[in-house]
């Protein structure tokens, strides 16, 4: 299938099908006119790749992930046994884990700002509610 068959199927710009190519997420057929033959099985690896970006995987580890999920009968992705992929997992889970602590520290500080900034500017309003 040419790539804006893909697009249509997978609901996928071709800017960013091209884009995931690049990242050697994807890798097409090229025919003799240049053109991309993408195969069926590139639809199921476009879910994936939307799926892994959902979880907040970056590129460079869904690369090395990417062979190593299949469906199910439900059209659901599950993970196969490969080497590193527990690792890599775990590494990106605390990555977004220490990403969430740095964003609740600066929403505290913005909290703390808003609310000195308010009282500033009427000294008998209601501070505002914290958010955490």
């Amino acid at each position: 299938m040419k790539i804006g068959d893909l697009a249509r199927e997978t609901g996928v710009s071709r800017r960013l099908l091209r884009y995931y190519e690049e990242q050697g997420l994807l890798r097409p057929r090229r025919l003799p006119n240049g053109y991309r033959e993408y195969a069926e099985a590139d639809v199921a690896d476009v879910r994936h790749i939307r799926a892994m970006l959902a979880a907040g995987l970056p590129t460079a580890v869904i690369a090395r992930l990417l062979d190593c999920v299949h469906d199910d009968d439900g059209e659901r992705m599950v993970p196969t046994g490969c080497p590193g992929m527990v690792t890599d997992l775990r590494h990106e889970q605390q990555r977004i884990a220490a990403e969430i602590d740095r964003l609740r520290t600066s929403q505290q500080a913005l909290d703390t700002m808003l609310t000195s900034a308010l009282r500033q500017r009427d000294p008998h309003s209601a501070p505002a509610s914290n958010r955490s």
